[in-house]
């Protein structure tokens, strides 16, 4: 295997943090360095000699330091091949110097756009000569090192104490990797930005954060998540997140932003559906009613507040087996208390905005759509009975809607008094979503006599809501769009039953 012995090094980073401890190697093991602007700068500073990249180009930095390295002496001396006896005599005639080692560190493109700085801003932090360098030394890597971000700045300190500045070929190939990983990131980055309109039908995902789950949705599947989870959450305890977790921790935050900034509200879920839910005047309160929705599913659950927990209602939550807790913040006291169980996760939900687009394979590629971020309203209502639903129907109808909303297809939503009293979830027919919603309100001793009922799609025939009547309810929200709206609309005329359409449908496959 080809071992090789750095003599030269160019340095061009952005970021200079953790650099001076490989600049100091470099020198003690004789490294020429050459250099440019502030990183040039920087190296001097530490008292360690260092060459101008302009000393070997014979041009300075030009266009406002838009052009520094791009010059054929620099990628020259990084795309030689040093066992080709003609690129050697071309360096000779030409006067260009050998390049061992290339670190480069990318203009922040990235942190710029999410600083929300102007367009000028962001085009100016797009990387050209960086970005050139990489792929050159990362193409040339059987001769050539090339250290391409600051996370590879320990790994390469380290290779350089262990090794006195040789490396292997595998290790050049390894860091070669890394670079290509970063330079295809920071392209998609870049394309995704100029494409956020989608104007072209194309899919760039590139997600650097990656991490193995203990497994997949089942113990013979491998699990990996691709994400920054940790700007998403902040992890106070507990063990580590598996699969189902995620999913359902992102179901849980999916629909519990409906209701950000709303009167104290909890959530539980299982397998991605809500099996309770309350709105009350205190968080403590909101905990208790969302259990009574169903005290029996809620175990091994994922539980979610949109405001934060306190003393009274983790000692509650306590008396539960559940796997998740998430909030926007925890009382000490309530973390304590939470605490008691060893395994149990507890999170905080930061405040970050979710992916406009969601993504999931089908068949031999993938499905792209714009996240659902309609939230029906009461501006959106049309009321299309005699009967027009009170006030505090309306306030209802809003609820059981968002629900609706992030429950599997199809669905009928239950609630009463802003309680979910029962769904029903992933059926094949709106009728035994209906039936299985009323049979587990029952079961659960929920009076649905001025209850409300809520649709995901719309009703082809009156069956529903002739149903929902029997059991006592008096208020339907639904899409509308069928053909045969008028049918489901004379049977609540004729029966002084309240129905409002909402002109949305809010599948959730």
């Amino acid at each position: 295997m080809s071992t090789k012995t750095m003599s030269s090094a160019l340095i061009s980073v952005f970021s200079k943090d953790g650099l001076a401890p490989i600049v100091k190697k470099l020198n003690d093991l004789n490294v020429t360095i050459y250099s440019t602007g502030g990183t040039e700068k920087f190296i001097k500073d530490l008292g360690i000699d260092v060459v101008p990249v302009e000393d070997v180009t014979s041009y300075p930095s030009i266009l406002g330091g838009r052009v520094k390295t791009l010059h054929p002496k620099v990628f020259g001396g990084i795309l030689n091949r040093q066992n080709n006896d003609g690129d050697i005599a071309e360096l000779a005639e030409f006067e260009i110097p050998q390049i061992d080692l290339v670190i480069v560190d990318l203009y922040p493109f990235e942190k710029t756009v999410a600083s929300g700085a102007d367009h000028q801003d962001i085009i100016e932090k797009i990387d050209i000569g960086g970005i050139s360098l990489i792929r050159a030394a990362a193409k040339n890597y059987t001769d050539v090192t090339c250290v391409s971000s600051v996370e590879d700045y320990a790994e390469f300190l380290e290779l350089l104490e262990t090794k006195n500045g040789e490396t292997t070929e595998d290790d050049r190939k390894r860091f070669a990797a890394k670079a290509f990983n970063v330079s295809s990131h920071y392209d998609t980055a870049i394309f995704n930005y100029f494409n956020e309109n989608h104007e072209e039908a194309a899919l760039k995902i590139s997600e650097t954060n990656g991490k193995i789950l203990r497994y997949g949705e089942n113990p013979h599947q491998k699990g990996f998540f691709f994400g920054d989870f940790d700007a998403m959450f902040t992890k106070l305890h507990g063990k580590e997140l598996s699969y189902n977790n995620l999913l359902d921790v992102d179901a849980a935050v999916n629909l519990i932003l409906e209701f950000k900034n709303e009167d104290p509200t909890f959530a539980i879920l299982k397998h991605n559906n809500a099996c309770g839910f309350a709105q009350r005047n205190t968080i403590h309160q909101a905990y208790v009613d969302a259990l009574a929705g169903d005290p029996v599913s809620a175990f091994g659950g994922i539980l979610i507040a949109n405001t934060e927990i306190d003393k009274d209602t983790a000692k509650e939550i306590h008396k539960l087996f559940c796997e998740v807790v998430i909030a926007p913040s925890f009382s000490n006291e309530a973390l304590e208390i939470l605490k008691g169980k060893k395994n149990r996760i507890l999170l905080i939900l930061n405040d970050v905005e979710l992916p406009k687009t969601t993504v999931r394979t089908c068949l031999n590629g993938v499905l792209v759509q714009e996240r659902d971020a309609k939230t029906d309203s009461l501006d959106d209502l049309k009321t299309v009975t005699s009967t027009s639903p009170t006030q505090s129907e309306l306030e209802d109808l809003i609820f059981a809607s968002k629900l609706c909303k992030h429950t599997k297809s199809n669905t009928i939503v239950l609630a009463k008094n802003k309680q979910l009293c029962a769904s029903g979830t992933g059926q094949t027919s709106r009728v035994d979503a209906l039936n299985q919603a009323i049979h587990k309100a029952k079961s659960f001793n929920f009076d649905l006599k001025g209850a409300v009922m809520a649709s995901d799609a719309f009703f082809p025939f009156p069956d529903c809501v002739e149903i929902a009547d029997k059991a006592g309810i008096k208020a339907v929200i639904q899409p509308g769009g069928s053909i045969k709206d008028e049918l489901s609309i004379n049977y609540c005329n004729d029966n002084d039953v309240a129905m409002v359409f909402t002109g949305t449908r809010h599948f959730k496959h």
